[in-house]
């Protein structure tokens, strides 16, 4: 067990950011947000400045090491139901919506042979539900059940739980300016390929159950 826990959080920490133009909405709703109250400041980098400092970047590290705990937790969380590849499934399909067999393999960059059998297993489970397309009758349509659906929520809500959890333990005012080091710190690396999010957990593109959380105007 302590070895299974020890590759999952290695394979977490060996994800890299790349790039991307499209931000997420949480990203988009948070700033403007902030653009709006005056809390935004600058978001370009300083050319001029000094470079990052050894205290900064160890505070960074040990930050990181809270934030892997995290993500790992919530994966945790759902273990007994479902295999980390098995879940990589379900949050693609909460992401993107109904997905053929073919999309699956090809988004979670596996043979399609092996997507056949995570999506077997996840039918038996009731977490997905086959069917026909009636666009192409040789195509079968992957859905998360209602089951499927909760499972992928609750392991979000335990994620943000936890990181309510922590931010209650901060004085207010330092939350507040937290935010914008964040948001500047995320920019700064890029996002993460949709593949590797959703091996994290992590939702993206389509809506979600967390568009609840999001400010007013900026779900759908």
């Amino acid at each position: 067990m302590i070895a299974l826990k020890h590759t999952r959080l290695a394979q977490f920490k060996a994800l890299q950011p790349v790039v991307s133009q499209d931000k997420p909405r949480e990203w988009r709703c948070v700033t403007a947000e902030m653009e709006e109250t005056g809390r935004m400041g600058s978001m370009q980098p300083d050319a001029d400045g000094p470079r990052p400092t050894p205290h900064e970047i160890d505070a960074v590290m040990f930050a990181a090491r809270v934030f892997v705990a995290v993500a790992a937790q919530s994966v945790a969380s759902v273990e007994d139901r479902v295999t980390l590849p098995q879940l990589r499934v379900l949050v693609m399909i909460a992401s993107r919506g109904p997905q053929n067999l073919a999309a699956v393999a090809q988004a979670l960059g596996v043979h399609p042979s092996n997507a056949t059998r995570r999506c077997d297993k996840l039918v038996e489970a009731g977490l997905i539900h086959r069917s026909d397309d009636p666009a192409d009758r040789r195509n079968l349509i992957l859905r998360l059940t209602p089951s499927g659906r909760v499972l992928v929520q609750q392991m979000a809500e335990h994620r943000r739980g936890a990181i309510e959890d922590v931010l209650g333990k901060m004085p207010a005012a330092l939350r507040g300016d937290l935010v914008p080091a964040l948001l500047a710190f995320a920019q700064a690396a890029g996002e993460v390929p949709p593949s590797q999010a959703w091996a994290l957990g992590w939702t993206t593109e389509g809506p979600t159950d967390a568009d609840r959380h999001l400010p007013s105007g900026c779900s759908g």
